[in-house]
């Protein structure tokens, strides 16, 4: 088996963070992907910001102030323009990027690409399509993060759950534009619905804190709408989500065009909860339209949508079990793979 290596220079986080509080997309990602090769057999180790060394699932966690292993068989730089140089002695190096590719376009960036020439990997179509073609890689590889088993395997809903819909991403990803729709025409059209945002600044760490104030504004216009049925929530651990999802009867989510996977819908629609989203940033790429949700082209369809979803129980069975037959295929196991087939 092969030795791998991650590098990653953002949050602090290690294998045991999820277990204990909210994560963000990207962190949580990185812990799937490795529990899930060293399940497969491989050595892996990771080198990040964590707090302290530590062995957890069969990864070796420790900080990355005491630098790199000298040789890997597949190096993983997350993110970062400063990781791709550091393991010159690596068999292959690979860039594992997260959002849109646009910050690629700087000379730290380009120069490192240009001499090292990593295959880069993306999230997927729109993702992929961030980066010029003009701009220097080497293979450009599309492997989508997988969707945890937890939502792949729970038991969803037994029947169709009371009118509720739920939010579960970043209070800044169109939150403000939701909250108005919901408002004006949603809940007009459905007495008693209700809308729980599970956001918060607490899943992104110092990142999160950087942009709290402009979350926490977001959130106290949500709470001021509690008359029209809005209830925040706190941002929970993907354990708690199941729960969530399975008394959720729609995820209602704009999108967003600096998001290139949005693991809340793929969740969301793994437990077999239909979704109402626009054609903005990737979410498209997770809906199945007419099917699994419906992919809205302007507000007043999203409104209208939503209701539909929120009030007829046999729209909701059919489009229920066609998320649970269509979106529980693609999970860790089979990005794992996917990676593996970048060892040389």
């Amino acid at each position: 088996m092969a030795r791998i290596v991650l590098a990653d220079d953002g949050i602090p986080f290690d294998g045991t963070t999820m277990e204990t509080r909210p994560l963000g997309g990207v962190e949580s990602s990185v812990v799937f992907l490795l529990q899930e090769l060293a399940r497969r057999g491989h050595e892996v180790l990771v080198r990040n910001r964590c707090a302290r060394p530590l062995r957890h699932d069969g990864v070796d966690w420790a900080s990355l102030d005491g630098g790199l292993p000298e040789e890997a068989d597949l190096y993983l730089a997350n993110r970062g323009d400063r990781l791709l140089p550091l393991m010159p002695k690596a068999r292959r190096t690979v860039f594992w990027i997260h959002n849109p590719a646009r910050y690629l376009l700087k000379w730290r960036y380009l120069s490192k690409l240009w001499r090292l020439r990593p295959p880069i990997v993306f999230s997927g179509p729109y993702h992929a399509a961030t980066y010029p073609r003009w701009a220097p890689a080497g293979e450009r590889v599309v492997i989508p993060y997988g969707i945890p088993e937890m939502f792949l395997t729970a038991a969803p809903a037994a029947g169709p759950p009371a009118p509720r819909a739920v939010f579960t991403s970043n209070p800044l990803r169109s939150l403000d534009w939701l909250l108005d729709v919901w408002a004006g025409r949603i809940r007009p059209s459905v007495p008693g619905a209700e809308l729980h945002v599970f956001s918060g600044a607490a899943t992104y760490g110092t990142v999160g804190d950087a942009k709290a104030r402009a979350m926490e504004a977001v959130l106290d216009k949500a709470r001021r709408l509690g008359d029209r049925g809005v209830v925040v929530r706190e941002p929970v651990p993907k354990g708690r989500l199941v729960e969530a999802f399975r008394g959720a009867r729609l995820m209602a989510y704009r999108g967003d065009p600096n998001e290139t996977f949005c693991l809340a819908v793929a969740e969301a629609q793994a437990m077999g909860v239909p979704a109402v989203v626009q054609n903005l940033g990737c979410v498209a790429e997770r809906v199945i339209d007419g099917e699994t949700g419906f992919i809205a082209a302007d507000d007043d369809a999203f409104a209208e949508a939503a209701v539909r979803l929120l009030t007829d129980d046999g729209l909701w069975w059919r489009q229920h079990r066609a998320a649970l037959d269509k979106q529980r295929g693609w999970g860790w196991p089979q990005a794992a793979a996917a990676f593996e087939r970048l060892i040389p």
